[in-house]
């Protein structure tokens, strides 16, 4: 899931000082320690983040896992 953010980030041009700026945090090592999950990112935050990306929370944080999960559970009812 980081690693994903951090390719999404990238692709996007912003560096992480330019994500802290956007969800108010109070320094790029703020930012850093949540995208290397060493810090919790809340949900609130997720939203900022997919905002700013232009991605859905799911695509962002999630990826195919949660489509895979739901075709799975409607399979296997």
């Amino acid at each position: 899931m980081y690693n994903k953010l951090k390719k999404i980030r990238e692709e996007k041009g912003l560096t992480q000082k330019d994500m802290a700026l956007k969800l108010g945090l109070k320094s790029k090592n703020a930012y850093s320690m949540k995208e290397r999950g060493e810090r919790k990112i809340s949900l609130n935050e997720a939203k900022v983040i997919s905002l700013i990306l232009g991605d859905s929370i799911d695509e962002i944080f999630f990826g195919n896992k949660v489509n895979i999960t739901v075709t799975n559970q409607i399979k296997t009812g």
